[in-house]
């Protein structure tokens, strides 16, 4: 993961006169603009979205709103975030069970709760507790403290 992302030969590969199937681009799409990019400055059909989305499912939503209207679709609240965060496990434990589902949604509430201060406490309780049954407590302790806070997705 280390440089930027060179899309100059898959534009290459799209603006070939002879090529007439749909191309699509990837690499360092982390922001509504590096899509748009995409498409206006290199003619790329997409964007394939990777990195960005992890612990932020909603990034999907902002660039189809930005590329739409050009404008930033508000971040989710904290309590938008709580309420990700709660389906994402619980989806993880209906289809890997307890043990797995809590383990491998782990990495994820530290992007999905970003930008909150003094959040080490409850993300210890996230991210150290096997038992599901805790880390959706600790999700209702942050709702409880949090839930009207919204933190920015983009500088």
């Amino acid at each position: 993961y280390k440089g930027d992302a060179d899309w100059k030969p898959i534009a290459a590969v799209k603006n070939n006169p002879r090529m007439h199937i749909p191309v699509f681009g990837n690499g360092d799409v982390n922001t509504p603009e590096r899509a748009v990019e995409m498409r206006d400055e290199y003619g790329l059909d997409g964007a394939m979205i990777g990195r960005a989305s992890i612990g932020a499912p909603w990034f999907f939503n902002q660039v189809k709103h930005f590329i739409n209207t050009g404008e930033h679709l508000a971040a989710p609240s904290i309590s938008e975030r709580v309420e990700i965060a709660r389906r994402h496990l619980q989806m993880s434990i209906d289809w890997k069970g307890e043990v797995l589902g809590v383990f491998e949604t782990r990495r994820h509430y530290t992007n999905y709760f970003k930008g909150i201060p003094h959040f080490k406490e409850y993300r210890m309780k996230m991210v150290t507790s096997d038992d599901p049954k805790d880390v959706f407590a600790a999700f209702d302790e942050v709702q409880e403290k949090f839930g009207d806070m919204v933190v920015p997705d983009f500088k």
